[in-house]
């Protein structure tokens, strides 16, 4: 019973936290024009091929190690393997703060693009994006504008047509 409560007090003060965060300017990374390291931040639950990304790698000739993926799946268990690292719900702390070692890590590196590849408002996958040091942030529609500069709309489950019309806008953009 108190640990309901604790969640759902924990979860109010990060949406307090979220909403007051909302009224100041994102971090921006300062660097010149180009992609050289990619953020992903996925929602497993509704796509789970994550290597996938590693295409991005290919696309825009970049190095082994430039693209990082950290995956949201509403529940987890610790126990279960997982290719890609993941966080959940129950890693919400209090006033917004996130309590995962990987997310924590994701979190510590700078990115000339964050890919927010996800289209449900949920509070910890837009925590995680507000806090992530990124030039140049790219999503789907269904999420507010105010998390990312490039916006396409088309659906999650394609990621080819994703992959290609990012490949477009950011060419029209001179970034690639």
């Amino acid at each position: 019973m108190f640990k309901g409560i604790k969640d759902k007090l924990k979860h109010k003060s990060g949406a307090r936290y979220l909403r007051d965060a909302l009224k100041k300017p994102l971090q921006h990374i300062e660097r010149t024009h180009g992609i050289s390291s990619i953020g992903c931040i996925v929602d497993i639950d509704h796509f789970e091929n994550t290597d996938l990304f590693y295409q991005l790698q290919e696309e825009f000739s970049l190095r082994p190690n430039a693209i990082k993926i950290i995956g949201y799946k509403s529940y987890y268990d610790k126990n279960s393997p997982y290719s890609t690292p993941i966080f959940s719900d129950k890693d919400l702390g209090w006033k917004g703060a996130i309590e995962n070692s990987y997310a924590l890590e994701f979190l510590s590196r700078d990115y000339d693009l964050l890919v927010n590849y996800f289209k449900e408002d949920n509070l910890l996958m837009q925590l995680m994006s507000l806090k992530a040091k990124a030039r140049f942030r790219v999503g789907f529609r269904e999420i507010d504008s105010y998390f990312n500069d490039l916006i396409l709309d088309v659906p999650l489950s394609d990621f080819p047509i994703f992959k290609k019309e990012l490949k477009k806008y950011l060419g029209v953009l001179d970034e690639i």
